[in-house]
């Protein structure tokens, strides 16, 4: 079986039509972890899988083969421990190399890994425990993660197995020194495709975080993230930042890259410098590069001329709207443009500008060959080209859920059932589409400004905000208006030379008023040092319309 999986995947690599996988896996009972991982380990034991640099700077790279073996010899520590097939095992691992050994272990025993922020607090980690009832913890040696779970402990009366890695550190297993002599052999669980394979814990823009299910299935949609988004080429090297705990990590350091038998590069580092991205980029002679919107501002900071990044031939980006000027920059100084995709931890690469397809300009894309995608209204209409609307989903088929995308919310069917109202997944993302196609993001539901009966997409302000030589990084919200219901606000980070005034405020309101309609222009403008975040580290809209709220409240 794992040689049907081998011969269909690599031929159906460069198509760029619906990705027919998904009918074989639906009939057979497909495994990452076997029918990938370890075929690759067998037929090419020597590929490159992952590079590993640490924070102390040393570098060490895993064969496939070595990858199959370690997860096997961690598969049998943990099956020893009593943990199988639907156990919930919590990772917190940050960008350990461990983390690529655990994932495959726990897909071998079928069990469900929770990968995890180290960002968590006791509280959340103490929730996520008893929602997903979680049996085990395997963490990094970090002083701040062990308080936390200290803390989660507090008042459970369940016992959990708690593994690390790193360092030794009391009252833990560290895992290292069972797995040394533990077997490199592991016999197949049988697992089924519709098994919960993985659970991530999202906070979305309002209410308690949500436990996203994807099943064994999701793996294989990623095929498309990395051939026809990122570009990964076979026996390439593809870097992706991200930390282990974010989804982003499964889409840009794990199945479609090694699906396509690229290795991944992993950076280990307490602090980030852009000097240090770039150099990594040269030295490891790095082929695709994924970074999010912020990354990319501090990488045209530097002098990216000074390093030879001949390699490198593909860039893109997702998570918040991609300023121009920093795409410019950046193009002027490689030659590459930065193509952009939109996703959601619900699902994978919704949109997205293909290899060797022109980015168009504030563009996330069209949508993926993957899904029938529509913008419609309140109604489940669809509205015409350049208007505003929701982004929906369609299923092939009535009641069929679309590979890729979740198969449910952890213990609240009717937040489930919410989403999929009239037989349409609801992504609760608004945006616009052109004449040729090309998707634009306006912004979350909730972050959508109502002002003066007119609705304002934060993007498109945000966009233009940095175009302005002041400004560094922002993030546009609503803010309450007794006559207006909200006016728009700017929150803003200043580059280096630029001091907070009036007249700069002013500056920037004609700025926005000479590049679009006069009443999107912020009417407020707070300047601060830094913007709140999301565990996964994009600004966090709804965190300043709290912050906001609670100043009025005690005016």
């Amino acid at each position: 079986m794992a040689q049907l999986y081998k011969k269909y995947f690599k031929e159906k690599l460069d198509e760029q039509q619906k990705l027919q996988a998904v009918d074989i896996c639906y009939d057979k009972n497909f495994n990452f972890a076997y029918d990938v991982l370890d075929v690759i380990a067998k037929e090419s034991p020597d590929k490159k899988a992952l590079v590993y640099k640490s924070c102390q700077g040393d570098i060490t790279e895993f064969t496939f083969e070595q990858i199959s073996q370690q997860s096997n010899k961690m598969a049998n520590v943990l099956k020893n421990d009593g943990i199988g097939r639907g156990d919930a095992v919590m990772l917190i691992m940050k960008r350990r190399f461990e983390f690529w050994f655990a994932m495959m272990a726990l897909h071998k025993l079928g069990a469900v890994a929770i990968p995890t922020s180290h960002m968590v607090s006791g509280e959340d980690i103490k929730e996520r425990i008893i929602r997903a009832d979680i049996k085990a913890i395997i963490c990094v040696s970090d002083g701040e993660i062990d308080k936390c779970i200290s803390q989660a402990q507090s008042g459970l009366d369940k016992s959990i197995i708690k593994y690390v890695v790193g360092e030794k550190r009391d009252g833990y297993t560290y895992i290292a020194d069972l797995m040394e002599n533990a077997s490199d052999r592991f016999d197949r669980v049988e697992t089924s495709v519709h098994d919960d394979m993985l659970y991530y814990f999202t906070s979305g823009t309002s209410g308690e975080p949500k436990a996203v299910i994807h099943d064994f299935s999701y793996p294989i949609a990623h095929i498309m993230t990395a051939k026809n988004w990122h570009g990964v080429i076979d026996g390439g090297l593809h870097f992706t930042i991200a930390d282990s705990g974010w989804a982003k990590s499964a889409w840009g350091k794990l199945y479609g890259q090694w699906f396509c038998e690229c290795g991944v590069m992993v950076y280990d580092y307490n602090q980030f410098y852009a000097n240090e991205i770039l150099q990594i980029l040269q030295d490891q002679q790095v082929t695709s590069f994924c970074a999010p919107p912020t990354i990319y501002k501090y990488l045209v900071r530097e002098d990216i001329k000074a390093y030879d990044l001949s390699h490198l031939t593909k860039a893109v980006t997702a998570g918040e709207p991609m300023p121009t000027d920093v795409a410019e920059k950046f193009y002027f100084a490689t030659g590459l443009r930065i193509r952009e995709g939109f996703g959601q931890t619900e699902t994978t690469l919704l949109a997205f500008t293909m290899v060797g397809e022109e980015q168009c300009e504030g563009s996330i894309g069209k949508p993926s060959p993957l899904y029938h995608m529509k913008i419609v209204d309140e109604d489940n209409q669809e509205v015409p080209q350049g208007e505003t609307g929701e982004v929906v989903l369609l299923p092939e088929k009535p009641g069929e859920i679309p590979i890729g995308v979740f198969k449910g919310y952890l213990g609240d069917e009717e937040l489930y059932k919410e989403v999929w109202e009239g037989g349409v997944y609801h992504t609760k993302d608004r945006a616009y589409q052109d004449e040729n196609g090309h998707y634009f993001f306006v912004g979350r539901n909730d972050d959508v400004i109502k002002s003066s009966g007119y609705r304002i997409g934060p993007s498109e302000v945000e966009d233009i905000l940095m175009k302005h030589p002041a400004v560094f990084e922002c993030a546009v919200t609503g803010y309450p208006s007794v006559t207006r219901g909200s006016i728009v606000k700017a929150t803003i980070i200043l580059n280096k030379g630029f001091e907070p005034s009036s007249k700069l405020k002013t500056e920037l309101q004609d700025f926005v008023k000479e590049n679009t309609a006069i009443y999107k222009y912020p009417r407020k403008i707070e300047f601060v040092e830094e913007l709140p975040r999301t565990v996964t580290g994009k600004i966090s809209r709804k965190k300043i319309r709290e912050m906001d709220l609670e100043k009025i409240n005690k005016k």
